[in-house]
């Protein structure tokens, strides 16, 4: 046999391995824990009482990890502050922090726990990874030192980063990610001075990370779905629902159907905090989702997926609605507050209509056809375009059909979990400038409506069938990162102002959200 032939052979025979080793399908799970909290202090307690605390999460994320490789999952994933919780300084933080090195040094800590110093956590994690054949994803605290060399060092000479840490199924450290986007009270921890952008190659696809408030973000989560083209994003998070548009079900499975990706999100569960909400989602629709304000339980969900999710159509979200001639509705246009944002809304009065709302460059277009019109219930059709401030600073382009919280219409845009108003169709556009439109339905009891809705090419959120459930809201969230930029020093001023002024005056709930 001639070297060439070989070397023939020896191509078709890697070819077969890589074939054989590669799956089509994988089974995922995500955890929503509910998290035991330290003790209501500002001050730093021992690594030992912190360790100890650590342990008795990681007992229960033991439990689900085994309970999830035993059902035969390929991956994990676990929330943010899983692990320790929340509501800490920057100086309670520091004794649940370990110094997590760069995956490149190849590192399996269950075997060589001590090569980078005491790391207990990461050594458990590991453990429970290599045990049980399976992917984890946890979130806990990296601490990196610096000195005054470093210009941007902090006072105390050291970083100290929100991160994401991904054992493979040897236990090795396969990923770390440090959160970007800090999200209001993050006050303890530092934000990279670029946006990492982190991806890993498995036998069941390519996989990215972020965190929690980076959702809202083009970078990194845009950019690891466009430029670096991952099949699954993997999503800690701490995420406090916010209806009628941020309900964390709603929005995370609009975000895998508008990127077109699978989404695994797994969130806290703490429901006195309005932390509830994880979910498996394929970009066509949810696999499995949990929603549960009543109790007090964690909850493991088990989904497949497919590894390599088919490219989605590309959508013009304009070309529909630029169609349509605006009327002039006049006075029957009234304003209204959703999230600190003020929307221009229309009352829907029939039983059917064709309805059309406009507020700066983006008009609102909707058709839909009650099963009756109540004598109790109102809906409105709303348009936003502008820069929302509060909590962050992201420009939204929103069309969105919701019901308000009572008959009066200063309550349209208020929290409602509630409906009893069905639909027979519906179909919701609008003329966007956002090239990323992200499509929500949500009903009543905080449910999700999976295979009841598409998305056309022409950028119609449509219905494919009388929908089994009352409607909260039927949405259209926009996210044009360009103009996320106040523009200029005056629109500054006053956007920095207004968040001083809300921080003293909104309810402590709001500031330890995502």
């Amino acid at each position: 046999m001639t070297m060439s032939q070989l070397l023939d052979y020896a191509a078709i025979f890697f070819l077969c391995v890589l074939t054989a080793s590669s799956l089509d399908t994988f089974t995922a799970a995500v955890y929503e824990h509910a998290v035991i909290l330290p003790n209501a202090t500002l001050m730093p307690v021992s690594h030992e009482e912190a360790l100890l605390l650590m342990n008795q999460n990681l007992d229960l994320l033991e439990e689900a990890i085994t309970s999830a490789s035993k059902q035969g999952a390929h991956i994990i994933v676990t929330p943010e502050d899983g692990i320790y919780g929340f509501n800490f300084n920057r100086e309670s933080i520091y004794p649940y922090l370990e110094d997590i090195p760069d995956p490149q040094v190849n590192w399996i800590p269950c075997n060589n726990p001590d090569r980078f110093g005491r790391t207990p956590v990461q050594e458990r994690l590991s453990c429970l990874a290599k045990d049980n054949s399976i992917y984890v994803v946890a979130n806990i605290g990296d601490k990196k030192p610096c000195n005054a060399s470093d210009p941007h060092c902090p006072p105390d000479g050291r970083y100290q980063y929100n991160t994401d840490v991904v054992f493979d199924s040897e236990g090795k450290l396969v990923a770390r990610y440090h959160k970007q986007n800090l999200f209001l009270g993050e006050d303890q921890f530092n934000a990279p001075k670029e946006a990492e952008v982190m991806t890993f190659n498995t036998t069941f696809g390519k996989f990215g990370i972020f965190t929690c408030f980076d959702i809202l973000f083009h970078d990194p989560a845009v950019t690891l779905v466009k430029d670096f083209h991952v099949d699954t994003i993997l999503f800690p998070t701490a995420w406090m629902n916010v209806l009628p548009h941020l309900s964390a079900i709603e929005f995370h499975s609009a975000w895998a159907m508008g990127m077109g990706v699978n989404f695994l999100a797994s969130n806290l569960h703490y429901p006195s905090k309005k932390m509830t909400g994880s979910g498996i989602y394929a970009p066509d629709s949810p696999r499995a989702f949990h929603y549960d304000m009543k109790t007090e339980k964690g909850k493991l969900l088990l989904s497949q997926l497919a590894s390599h999710p088919h490219p989605t159509a590309v959508v013009n979200w304009t070309s529909y609605a630029s169609g349509i001639e605006a009327p002039s509705m006049g006075n029957q246009e009234f304003k209204g507050i959703i999230f600190f944002d003020e929307f221009t809304f229309l009352e829907l009065k029939g039983v059917t209509g064709n309805y059309t709302v406009c507020q700066k460059d983006l008009c609102c277009h909707l058709s839909y056809k009650m099963s009756e019109k109540r004598s109790d219930e109102v809906y409105v059709l709303g348009a936003f375009d502008g820069l929302h401030t509060v909590e962050g600073s992201y420009y939204l382009q929103i069309c969105t059909l919701l019901k308000c919280k009572t008959m009066d219409l200063h309550t349209c845009g208020d929290s409602v979990e509630t409906a009893s108003t069905r639909f027979e169709m519906f179909s919701l556009s609008g003329t966007f400038e956002a090239q990323y439109v992200f499509p929500e339905v949500l009903l009543s009891g905080i449910q999700l409506a999976p295979g009841e809705f598409q998305v056309s090419s022409d950028g119609r959120l449509c219905s494919q069938k009388p929908l089994s459930g009352p409607i909260l809201t039927v949405t259209l969230f926009g996210r044009l990162y360009e103009k996320d930029s106040a523009p200029n020093a005056f629109s500054d001023l006053m956007a920095q102002a207004l968040r001083v002024t809300l921080i003293v005056v909104i309810p402590i709930v709001y500031s330890l959200g995502w």
